[in-house]
This record gives structure tokens, sequence and C-alpha cells, in this order.
């Protein structure tokens, strides 16, 4: 009979978990090498388990885990988990606005498709969450969105207009739409950019250091950028609304 195979040591964030039994549960984490990946822990829900007090959320962490023969399996087996430490749990609005960023990674990444940019640049927002980040926190959301809907292939180019290629005119103003990607504005679309901030976006994702970069190109800009993106998102996550979108909505009306 053929060893399974052994992933070991491998940096990783739970994005959420699940009751499998009385005393195991069932994780979601987003590996650096291995992307989106269905764990069982076994054992973990136990008060004497070394693996309850380490397994949450907007913690970085080290997992080893074993495959099945075939490398077929998907769900795989826990066998360690470390906490590698550096940052306390983000509390208050951060900790909501990390727990809406796994809901997207949840949403939208297909299991077993790496994206190592995308897994430092997460880790990078959860290390501004988890300060006292102040105004920090918007441009960092901003830009985890650009950078993630690029990953995956979902952001049209911010260079130029979708649909016809024509290029930006640098004071015409533009939107990004679901269905239509970059078109020029109608004179009543309040959530709008000039082309030249485009531009300036687009730049900042094409530079080698694009999560730093679009996070400085994000911060002029976020107020104007953040209907746009949750408009988009939510397209390509499709029914239902987000649970924590729906959350943020109703503490807003409390």
């Amino acid at each position: 009979m053929a060893a399974a195979k052994r992933i070991a040591d491998e940096p990783a964030f739970v994005l959420h978990s699940y009751d499998w039994s009385e005393s195991s549960l069932i994780l979601e984490v987003f590996c650096r090498h291995q992307g989106r990946v269905a764990l069982v822990a076994k054992g973990a829900k136990k008060p004497s388990s070394n693996f309850r007090p380490v397994l949450l959320p907007l913690q970085p962490l080290w997992l080893s885990y074993a495959l099945a023969a075939d490398g077929n399996a998907d769900i795989h087996t826990l066998k360690g988990a470390e906490w590698v430490g550096g940052h306390v749990m983000p509390t208050g609005d951060a900790l909501l606005s990390g727990l809406y960023l796994n809901e997207l990674l949840l949403r939208l990444l297909a299991r077993s498709d790496p994206h190592a940019a995308l897994f430092d640049a997460y880790t990078g927002v959860v290390r501004v969450l988890a300060s006292e980040h102040g105004d920090a926190l918007e441009p960092v959301l901003r830009s985890f969105e650009l950078l993630l809907l690029r990953a995956i292939g979902l952001l049209p180019s911010l260079a130029a207009q979708t649909m016809t290629l024509a290029p930006l005119q640098a004071d015409t103003r533009y939107t990004l739409v679901p269905e239509g990607g970059l078109r020029a504005a109608a004179a009543a679309e309040r959530a709008a950019l000039p082309g030249h901030q485009w531009q300036v976006l687009q730049h900042a994702l094409d530079d080698a250091a694009s999560h730093q970069a679009t996070v400085r190109a994000c911060a002029p800009v976020c107020a104007e950028l953040k209907p746009q993106l949750r408009t988009l998102l939510q397209y390509h996550c499709g029914s239902p609304m987000l649970r924590t979108r729906q959350l943020m909505i109703d503490l807003q009306t409390l």
C-alpha cells in the first residue's frame, strides 16, 4: 500500500470551519503553495486538542497534512498546525473586514489553484487589520479586492475602455460595471473615476511590488472605488448576498 503524501510546513490561514462530528472540524484554508484546500481536523473540538487554540481565522499558521494515496481526495487530513505569531487577532471593524475577505476567497477561489502573490498580499492585509491601522483600512481592502479580481481573471484592463479598447481620456470619467467592464460614465453616475486615475491604478497593478503600489494608488480614490468593486464582486459571487456584507449593512442601520 502506497504511503500517503504529506504536505509539510505550509504557510496558511484558516478561512472558515464547519462541524464535521462531535469532536472534529472541516477547515477551509488558504495556503501559499497549494491554494484553497479543505482539511479534516480530527478531534479539534476536544478540550485537550492541540489544534483547538490554534485553528483561528486571520492568524498566520504553518500546516502539515496528508493527502490520500491517489491525491484525488477533496478533503485531506490535518496532521499538524503551528501558530507563526507576529500579531494579535483583529477586533471591531477590522475583524469584520477580515472575515469579509475570507468570504470572498471562499466564494471566488477554486480549490487547489495556487496564488502565491495573492497569499502574500492577504498576509499583508491581515497584518494591517491587526495593527493600529487608522486610515490604512480602506486602501488595503480596496487594493486586495483589485488584486483578487485580477488574480482570477475577472478584472479588465484599467488602461482602456473594455468594449471598444479605446484609450482613456485623462479628464473623462469612467465607471467599472459587471457586464460592460470599464466604460464612460453617465452624467448621473457618482461612482466613477477620471481616466488618469484608472491608469494610475493599472500602473500600480503592473508594478513588481503590486500590493504596496496598489495600496498607495487606492488611497485617494477609495470612496469612488468601493461601490464599483463591491458591485463587481457580488456579481461574480452570485446569489445570495455575501453574509459579511449583509451584516455590515445591518449594523449600519442600528
